[in-house]
C-alpha cells in the first residue's frame, strides 16, 4: 500500500513564493486601512497600527536573535571547510576577486545614475539644525575592528528626562566577524586537536540554521507586518521628495540584476534563464526578510542544488558572501546615497571624492555584515567623504522600502559568484545547473553537487580539470 501523502491544498496555495506575494498584497491593504482609520504612528496609533508594528518588530527581533551565533558558527565552519580542498587558497582568492569585481561595477552603476538623474536636487527639504559638519575617519573605522570583548557585545547607558538610567546591549557584527575568522584560522592551524571543537561548531550551525529556518517560515506573517507598517508610517504621499531616490535606486538594482549579472553568466558560457530560475527562491526570501544572513541557509541550498556548486566550496563561499558580499547594500546604495546627500546639501563632489566612493564601497563592504539595513555602510561612506551625517537619518525614513530590493540583489550576487568561480575552476555540476526546476523552484536532489557526480576528491582537482559526469 502506498504511503505517499496527498496535500489537502493545491500546489499554488502551499508555494512559499505565492504566500509571500499574498502577504505583500494583504500588507499593503492593511497599511492603507490603518492609515484611513485615523491616528498617528508615533503619538496616537490605532489598534491596527499597533498590531502591524508588533508583528513587524517581533519578526525582525527574531531574525536579529540568531545573528551572533549564526555569524560565528557559519564563518568558523566556512574557514574549516577549506581544509577539505587542496586548492583552497586559489578558490578563496578567486572568490574574493569576483566579490570585488561585481562590487566595482555595481558602484559605477550607482554613481552613473546619481550623476545623471540628480535624485537629491531640489528636494524641498531643509538642512537639519543639528548639522555640524563633523566627520569620521578611516582610522576610526579600522580601530572599530578590534574586538572590545570575545562576543563583540557592548552596552549603552542612557539617562531619561526623569533621571532614570537604562542599559541597552548591542553587538558589533564587524568585531564578531574578526573573532570568527581568527578562531576559524586558529582551528585550521591546530589541526587534529581542534576536530572536536569543529564538529561541535558544525552541529551548532546545523541547529541554528534549523531554528532560523523556522523563523524564516514565518516570513509571510512578518512580511504582512513590515509592509503594512511601511505603508501607514511613510505612505505614498508622505515620502514626497524621497520618492525619486527610491525609484532611481531600484533602477540601479535592476541594472545590476538584469544587465550586469546576465553578462557575467553569459561570458562564462552558462544559461541566464537557468541562473534566474535557480536563484529565484533565495531572491524572493531575501526581498521579504531584508537579511542576507537570515536567507543564508536557502542561498546555500540553491547554490548547491540549483546551480550545481559543490558543497565543500559552497559552504565556504556562501557564508562568507552573506557577511561581505553586498552589491545592493554596500555598492549601489552607498554610492547613490552619498551623491543624493551631497546634492541635498548643495555640495559639489570632486573627482577624487567619486574615486573615494568606489574605494570605500569595494573595500568596506564587510561593514554591512548581512543584517537588516545598511546604516553602518552609509555612515562609513558619508564620514569618509566628509558629507553631513544627518543624511543617514534622512534616508532611514525609507529604509524598509529600499532594503527589500537591496537585500534581494545581495542574495543574487552571493549565489552568482560561487557558481562563476566553480565554472572557472572546472568544478560546476552543469547537469544540475541546466536541469528543470520543480514547482517549488528546486532541482531534483539526485542531481545535486553532493550526490553521485561529486566526491571530496573531485572538488580538489584544480583549475581546468574535468569531473565525473
Amino acid at each position: 500500500m502506498s504511503t505517499h501523502k496527498t496535500s489537502r491544498f493545491p500546489a499554488w496555495a502551499t508555494s512559499f513564493g505565492n504566500q509571500i506575494i499574498a502577504s505583500l498584497i494583504v500588507g499593503i491593504l492593511l497599511g492603507i486601512l490603518a492609515l484611513n482609520m485615523g491616528g498617528t504612528p508615533k503619538e496616537d496609533p490605532n489598534w491596527l497600527m499597533t498590531t502591524l508594528d508588533t508583528i513587524a518588530t517581533t519578526y525582525v527581533l527574531l531574525l536579529r536573535t540568531a545573528v551572533i551565533p549564526l555569524v560565528f558558527t557559519a564563518v568558523v565552519a566556512s574557514i574549516a571547510n577549506l581544509a577539505q580542498v587542496t586548492n583552497a587558497a586559489r578558490l578563496a582568492f578567486q572568490t574574493l576577486i569576483w566579490f570585488a569585481i561585481t562590487a566595482f561595477f555595481s558602484v559605477l552603476i550607482g554613481i552613473f545614475l546619481g550623476v545623471i538623474t540628480k535624485p537629491g536636487a531640489n528636494t524641498g527639504l531643509t538642512t537639519p539644525e543639528t548639522y555640524s559638519g563633523t566627520t569620521g575617519s578611516w582610522l576610526a573605522f579600522i580601530t572599530s575592528l578590534v574586538p572590545s570583548n570575545f562576543v563583540g557585545l557592548s552596552v549603552g547607558v542612557k539617562e531619561s528626562a526623569e533621571g532614570a538610567l537604562s542599559a541597552s546591549p548591542s553587538f558589533n557584527v564587524l568585531q564578531i566577524l574578526v573573532i570568527s575568522i581568527a578562531v576559524g584560522i586558529a582551528a585550521l592551524k591546530v589541526g587534529e586537536p581542534a576536530e572536536a571543537f569543529l564538529n561541535f561548531n558544525r552541529s551548532a550551525l546545523a541547529i541554528i540554521q534549523k531554528i532560523l529556518w523556522w523563523i524564516i517560515r514565518l516570513a509571510p506573517l512578518g512580511t504582512l507586518g513590515l509592509i503594512g507598517r511601511a505603508v501607514y508610517s511613510y505612505g505614498w504621499t508622505s515620502m514626497g521628495s524621497l520618492a525619486k531616490f527610491v525609484a532611481v535606486l531600484y533602477v540601479g538594482l535592476a541594472l545590476v540584476f538584469l544587465v550586469l549579472y546576465p553578462l557575467i553568466v553569459k561570458m562564462h558560457g552558462l544559461s541566464v534563464k537557468q541562473y534566474y530560475s535557480g536563484v529565484w527562491p533565495a531572491v524572493q526570501l531575501g526581498f521579504v526578510s531584508r537579511s542576507s544572513i537570515g536567507t543564508m541557509p536557502l542561498t546555500q541550498t540553491v547554490t548547491e542544488r540549483n546551480l550545481g556548486v559543490p558543497r565543500a566550496y559552497a559552504s565556504f563561499a556562501v557564508p562568507l558572501g552573506a557577511t561581505t558580499k553586498m552589491d545592493g547594500c554596500a555598492a549601489v546604495y552607498p554610492a547613490l546615497a552619498a551623491i543624493f546627500v551631497a546634492q541635498f546639501y548643495g555640495i559639489d563632489l570632486s573627482i577624487s571624492q567619486y574615486l573615494l566612493i568606489v574605494l570605500v564601497s569595494v573595500l568596506g563592504s564587510t561593514a554591512t555584515a548581512g543584517t537588516t539595513g545598511a546604516v553602518v555602510m552609509l555612515t562609513l561612506t558619508l564620514s569618509t567623504l566628509g558629507l553631513p551625517l544627518d543624511g543617514v537619518g534622512l534616508l532611514l525614513a525609507i529604509d524598509p522600502i529600499i532594503d527589500m530590493g537591496r537585500t534581494a540583489l545581495n542574495v543574487a550576487g552571493q549565489a552568482l559568484v560561487p557558481a562563476i568561480v566553480a565554472k572557472r575552476e572546472g568544478l560546476l555540476n552543469e547537469t544540475a545547473y541546466n536541469a528543470p526546476r520543480d514547482h517549488e523552484g528546486f532541482t531534483d536532489e539526485s542531481l545535486t553537487a553532493d550526490s553521485a557526480p561529486y566526491t571530496a576528491a573531485d572538488v580538489s582537482v584544480g583549475a581546468g580539470a574535468s569531473v565525473r559526469a
